[in-house]
């Protein structure tokens, strides 16, 4: 598609959802406090970042947007302007109820992770690591196996999760010729599912306070790590993805767009497109030939930063009783600062890669030095898109473009279809904000009480699979948002075209979303078992992967055979 005809396609969408929008807006007598263009700025950001593969001139562009709009709802007065462009500021650094830091211990923490993996692989611990792993590895699906089951195994968090296995993995599925696009989808789909599905994580914390808060609304005599039991079982889109990913690296078949990039990587070697713009410089990412290989200059960082995460949520979560107590860590994770404790983790970390890229790769300070700045360099452009990420956001909360997108389902009372559309509407409101745990904190309050009623104010089937459904659509609208942080995250750690990782990405999570639809919410709700439901959607993943297979072996051996006349 030549580009004129992509932005007369692209004007064409926009504009029509906006008057759907519009439309829809009229059509709901519970949306009078709110207003139809507060979608504009996200479903702007989404379109023009298609049309025209540029993340952060369109993230711009939307922001700006959004604080005009805002401006304007205020009264468009001379001194609003500035007042909405100082409440847009504080919003992306300190907030405006109060001063909370959370942004700034995230790009510290990225920062510093960047800078350590920079220093890690410069000193050849990395290269160490990858020796050690490779006699485990003997190709690409092995490969593929062993990033899937390490994503699998360090469930603490979906930011600590990406931007250890991404670089980690990084050097061995080069070598095997898996493309970055692969990793990405490797990296994020073992992430947040993971986080979120996990007895101690630092979602855990998060899930458990908002159904906590619920119960109160309700009038439930439950606690809500017992509610983040009994909706375990119908997360379905968690637990699909990542048999999605075991069933995907197992068979070493793909489809779609992410066919054609694994294609790429095995004829030509080409791990990333040509057209990618990978965020980081990949002279961060590059052996010094002068260091010793030395796998413990990479074990030491990772243990010290996977160590002290572990210890510091659970200090300063002020856990008591036994570590090995799940109930324990829940309320240390419910406690700890998390974000605070990532980012000092990953000082320590960065300080004893330093140590170790000294005395153990024998490397001089003066090496040093321009590699730590290499990879602080490396986060510049990805921190841009991060902040635009969150001024989206911001615009969003002014906006109340969340409580928007929810209230287009008030009106929907079906017990049989009510789970699906909230996971629909939980996948949308995801998807154009760019952030799950904002979705989880809208839709929650907003949906689990209408659940509720629809159980004839009992704690039911419906109140129960709607919890999963808010939790699972928001990572599921999350997973293919461009706009998302874990998306930017995910594609930072495997040096990544962002765009390119939503657009592999985008039809291996709408496969699996589908499933979940299908063999999961749809039969929970007529009261079928989910472990029916999960089951019969592994069943469905395998054969379409092995379906895949056979069908493009047939399509070639009829290609191959000769004519006839």
């Amino acid at each position: 598609m030549n580009s004129k005809l992509k932005f007369a396609v692209g004007f064409l969408v926009f504009l029509g959802l906006s008057l759907i929008f519009r439309w829809r807006a009229e059509q709901v007598s519970s949306a009078e406090t709110l207003v139809w263009y507060s979608v504009l700025p996200p479903l702007l950001a989404v379109t023009l970042a298609i049309v025209t593969t540029r993340l952060l001139p369109s993230l711009g562009i939307a922001v700006g947007v959004g604080i005009l709009l805002s401006w304007t709802q205020k009264g468009a007065t001379p001194s609003g302007l500035l007042t909405e462009v100082i409440w847009f500021t504080r919003a992306v650094s300190i907030s405006n109820d109060g001063v909370d830091l959370f942004n700034f211990w995230v790009v510290l923490f990225v920062c510093l992770i960047m800078a350590t993996i920079s220093v890690v692989v410069a000193s050849g611990g990395i290269g160490g690591v990858i020796v050690w792993l490779s006699q485990f590895a003997k190709g690409p699906r092995s490969a593929q196996f062993i990033t899937g089951l390490m994503g699998i195994l360090i469930f603490i968090g979906d930011y600590s999760n990406a931007m250890l296995v991404g670089p980690t993995m990084r050097p061995l599925t080069d070598y095997h010729r898996v493309s970055r696009e692969k990793l990405a989808f490797l990296v994020d789909s073992t992430s947040a599912p993971i986080a979120g599905l996990a007895f101690v994580s630092t979602w855990i914390g998060y899930e458990v306070g908002l159904f906590e808060d619920i119960a109160k609304t309700i009038g439930l005599e439950r606690d809500g790590y017992s509610m983040f039991f009994d909706a375990l079982g119908f997360r379905f889109y968690c637990i699909l993805t990542i048999i999605f990913v075991i069933v995907n690296a197992i068979s070493g078949r793909d489809y779609g767009a992410m066919h054609k990039a694994e294609t790429r990587a095995r004829e030509t070697g080409d791990v990333a497109a040509p057209d990618a713009k990978a965020l980081g410089h990949t002279a961060s990412f590059t052996n010094l030939p002068n260091a010793v290989t030395q796998p413990f200059s990479a074990v030491l960082p990772l243990l010290t930063l996977f160590g002290l995460l572990l210890g510091g949520f659970w200090i300063d979560g002020k856990g008591t009783g036994s570590i090995l107590s799940l109930a324990a860590w829940r309320d240390a994770l419910s406690v700890a600062d998390n974000v605070k404790i990532l980012a000092c983790a990953a000082a320590s970390a960065f300080i004893v890669a330093i140590v170790c890229a000294r005395w153990l790769s024998k490397l001089r300070f003066s090496d040093i030095l321009p590699v730590v700045w290499s990879g602080v360099k490396g986060s510049l452009t990805p921190l841009s898109i991060l902040l635009l990420a969150w001024g989206l956001k911001a615009s969003c909360d002014r906006l109340m473009t969340g409580q928007f997108l929810a209230t287009m389902l008030s009106d929907i009372v079906s017990p049989l279809w009510f789970p699906i559309f909230v996971f629909v509407c939980a996948s949308v409101t995801s998807f154009a904000t760019g952030t799950s745990w904002g979705t989880m904190a809208i839709l929650i309050p907003t949906a689990i009480p209408v659940a509720f009623s629809l159980d004839n104010e009992v704690y039911g089937l419906t109140t129960i699979i709607c919890l999963g459904a808010v939790l699972d659509g928001a990572i599921f609208g999350d997973h293919c948002s461009p706009l998302s942080d874990t998306t930017i995250l995910s594609s930072i750690a495997s040096s990544c075209d962002p765009l390119h990782h939503v657009r592999t990405q985008l039809p291996y999570s709408l496969t699996v979303a589908t499933i979940a639809l299908v063999c999961g919410y749809f039969p929970a709700a007529l009261g079928i078992s989910s472990a029916m439901g999960i089951a019969g959607g592994t069943i469905l993943i395998v054969l379409l992967f092995y379906g895949v297979a056979a069908f493009r072996k047939f399509h070639e051996s009829r290609d191959a055979s000769p004519t006839t006349s």
